[in-house]
């Protein structure tokens, strides 16, 4: 009798994995609120947030430059990290539970180089283009083209991947492989057609940053990410079930097909988006989602929305550091991000292999 309660007390109380999960988005929720008004307090000019919030307070107007640098500067550029963050940490964690696979992110179906493929493009060949038409798309151009070229590696993608109304995964997966291959082929043959002023164009949309963050931007990508972003939560069930196979998602009534189809439109959308109007930035959907499942497990209902949150935090936390190392000049964000990221995936590897060593 006095072994039993012995063992009884020994034994740790069970973990109430939702209770967590949620204690986890509270967190994450006030983490974001603070780093956003770090970020939006930060920056290498004389302005200040807080003198700028007292002047308000008091009824008081902005200077003009005050007005300038918060409110057309670094409002969008937060704007537009939060959206980027939350587009990739979530596309990382959908394309993780689709292929069934925790090395997936967005970039293993060709998106990211589809859009890399459209942005190189729109550089080297803008000359090409009517003049008109240049005139008209402006500073946009990148942008749309990089967006495009994301959307197109997806139907391409999709078109070869399935038949008879039914995706495969697998061949989703090595087809993506080698449209990613061939994009970055196209891309090295434009790089190589490439003049001094355009190389040094593409070498800094390759690297991301948010330093040309504008409102139209965020006007422009901005709801095209949050609807794919809204859409996300009405997958968590089928991802969920679809840890237990295709078969056996579909016996417990999963729309296994549509399910898919609804992941990958909603994957190309918020990743074409977000590298359009910040470039290349790595690691963010690879590292978050993983973070993650080892705090509070992989229930996507959680696992999604506290994705956003945590990718968002981690992408303005990357900005803050990008904008203060060299200040006041800027380093490249997807420096940042790969920099912190890959020796974290290292740690995550290695927790995985209990036996693996340096």
């Amino acid at each position: 009798m006095t072994d039993t309660a012995t063992v009884q007390a020994v034994e740790p109380a069970p973990v109430d994995r939702h209770q967590q999960a949620r204690r986890t988005t509270l967190r994450l929720t006030l983490l974001l609120i603070a780093t956003s008004v770090l970020s939006l307090a930060s920056g290498a000019s004389g302005t200040s947030l807080w003198s700028a919030l007292g002047d308000l307070i008091a009824g008081r107007e902005l200077a003009l430059v005050d007005k300038v640098i918060l409110f057309d500067i670094r409002l969008p550029r937060l704007i537009e990290g939060i959206l980027v963050g939350a587009a990739l940490a979530v596309s990382g964690a959908v394309m993780q539970g689709l292929f069934r696979n925790p090395l997936a992110d967005p970039g293993i179906v060709g998106v990211s180089a589809g859009a890399g493929l459209g942005a190189i493009s729109a550089i080297v060949l803008a000359g090409l283009l009517p003049f008109a038409l240049r005139d008209l798309m402006g500073s946009h151009l990148v942008s749309l083209a990089a967006f495009l070229g994301g959307w197109g590696t997806t139907l391409l993608l999709y078109r070869v991947s399935t038949r008879n109304r039914q995706t495969s995964v697998a061949t989703m997966l090595l087809a993506g492989i080698a449209l990613g291959a061939l994009s970055g082929a196209l891309s090295g043959i434009l790089v190589y057609m490439a003049d001094d002023d355009q190389l040094r164009d593409l070498t800094f949309w390759g690297m991301g940053s948010l330093a040309g963050a504008t409102w139209s931007k965020v006007f422009a990508a901005g709801p095209i990410i949050l609807l794919a972003l809204t859409v996300t939560p009405f997958l968590a069930r089928g991802l969920n079930g679809l840890a237990l196979g295709e078969a056996a998602a579909a016996h417990i009534g999963i729309p296994v097909q549509r399910m898919k189809n609804t992941a990958i439109l909603s994957v190309a959308a918020a990743t074409g988006a977000a590298v359009a109007i910040s470039g290349g930035i790595g690691f963010v959907g690879i590292v978050v989602p993983h973070l993650l499942r080892l705090a509070n497990g992989p229930d996507h209902r959680t696992l999604l929305p506290n994705a956003a949150l945590l990718g968002a935090t981690l992408l303005l936390g990357a900005d803050m550091l990008s904008r203060s190392i060299i200040a006041p000049a800027e380093l490249p964000i997807g420096i940042v991000t790969a920099t912190l990221g890959a020796p974290v995936f290292l740690w995550i590897l290695m927790r995985r292999m209990p036996g693996m060593r340096l």
